[in-house]
């Protein structure tokens, strides 16, 4: 009877180490690694902006007059339809009529002036009439003058009273002569102050016909027949013309970390939504300094050339912008991924797990860890599996266009399967779920 209880104990022992060994053993998870091979191709870095599409050289026409005038009719159409009006994407030519406006009360300032200069014309004639009357009698005077002078020899002729009425008349006709060619150069500058009265007078006539100042094409009308306009501080804007439209720019918004990439004559590539397949390219040919920030991001304008020969891109389309910050051909490529990977210190191998902790712990007050900054800029570390274990690989980074990197080492070769992550494996059952329940499994009873 002793030998069967302790038979029956010792099996139960037995059972009960061979369930725990396989719920604790079995069922353990082991570390697996995701791993990414090395593959060697070409690489395009691209700094990633959104921008709009803008009309390269773009002329706002306004109103100048200084009185309100209503919008009597717009110009006809005569490139397209002379039977139509200028509308949105007409195409115009510099001195070509866009609008008139109402020139009533203009018309009747010009009528004013041009009364005012017939008046002014006539004061003047009248001062060259008298100028010459005066200039006569001047002669007259100074004749008889003579005359006297010559017989005041003659005893009895003339008396002195004569003579000195004869010289107050040649005074009084010297004097009122001056006095006439006073009045003649007052009457001409009447006269010019008319004439330029007259011609500001035709000049803001002329303001109520509004004209294309350039070829172009008219993007937007902004005002209608019957508006009102008036210039005061600033002209209001009735038509914008595009000189160009098959030369754009696009507006691109870069960000600060990336302005520094962006040079004079860089290629670009960039879509919009109207065409997502179809890529455009276009040249930097400005980097604007007026930076703008948005919730605590500071971005540069770009502007971009482009050119529209087709005809497919609009003013004010969205563009996705890629700046080509350069291109490899037939590079090591890694992915990103495998550069940023870290494993946990039991999982690095004993030989170099005591050089991966001390790179691991911070840097001291006023110094650096690990390598040199300008080190840490070029060179990177990637994993390899090594057994059960991993060991870092130091290489050296390239461009990037943000999912592949340009990396190169002697210890590297193409095809190295590169760890860019772990899984948990259940054997080989599949993945353990840590928060699937368990189930626990009891023994039948009797």
């Amino acid at each position: 009877m002793k030998l069967i209880i302790g038979g029956l104990l010792l099996l139960g022992v037995v059972s009960g180490s061979a369930g725990f060994m396989f719920m604790h053993g079995n069922g353990q998870a082991a570390t697996n690694f995701r791993t990414a091979p090395l593959e060697r191709g070409n690489l395009m870095a691209v700094i990633a902006a959104t921008g709009v599409v803008q009309a390269e050289n773009v002329i706002d026409v306004g109103a100048q007059n200084q009185i309100p005038c209503k919008i009597v009719s717009f110009g006809p159409d005569l490139l397209r339809n002379p039977k139509k009006t200028i509308d949105f994407r007409s195409p115009v030519t510099k001195g070509m009529v866009l609008a008139k406006l109402d020139d009533a009360v203009y018309g009747s300032q010009l009528e004013q002036a041009q009364a005012e200069v017939d008046q002014a014309k006539a004061n003047v004639q009248r001062a060259d009439a008298d100028l010459l009357q005066m200039q006569a009698k001047l002669v007259q005077c100074d004749r008889e003058m003579y005359r006297v002078k010559r017989l005041m020899g003659s005893k009895g002729v003339v008396s002195d009273l004569d003579f000195d009425i004869v010289q107050a008349n040649f005074e009084t006709a010297r004097a009122t002569l001056t006095v006439g060619k006073a009045a003649q150069v007052q009457a001409q500058k009447a006269l010019a102050k008319m004439e330029a009265a007259l011609r500001q007078a035709e000049i803001n006539l002329s303001y109520c016909t509004i004209r294309a100042t350039e070829d172009g094409v008219i993007i937007d009308r902004r005002v209608n027949v019957g508006q009102t306009v008036v210039s005061s501080l600033n002209a209001p804007s009735l038509f914008l013309i595009a000189t160009d439209i098959k030369r754009l720019e696009v507006w691109a918004a870069v960000n600060e970390a990336d302005i520094g990439n962006i040079t004079w004559g860089q290629k670009v590539r960039f879509t919009v939504d109207a065409y997502p397949t179809e890529p455009f390219e276009g040249t930097v040919t400005e980097i604007r300094l007026n930076a703008q920030m948005t919730q605590n991001v500071v971005t540069y304008p770009v502007v971009v050339s482009v050119d529209n020969s087709n005809g497919k891109l609009l003013p004010y389309m969205t563009a996705n912008l890629q700046f080509q910050v350069g291109q490899r051909d037939d590079a090591m490529l890694a992915p990103n991924g495998a550069l940023r990977w870290r494993p946990q210190l039991p999982q690095v191998h004993p030989d170099v797990r005591e050089d991966y902790a001390r790179s691991l712990k911070p840097a001291p007050a006023g110094g650096k860890a690990g390598a040199p900054e300008k080190d840490r800029q070029v060179w990177g570390r990637v994993w390899l599996q090594d057994g059960e274990f991993v060991r870092p690989i130091k290489v050296r980074v390239g461009l990037t266009d943000g999912s592949l990197t340009e990396v190169s080492a002697p210890e590297l070769s193409e095809g190295a399967e590169l760890i860019v992550g772990v899984h948990q494996a259940a054997g080989a059952d599949g993945t353990v779920n840590p928060f699937a329940p368990q189930m626990i499994q009891r023994p039948k009873t009797k």
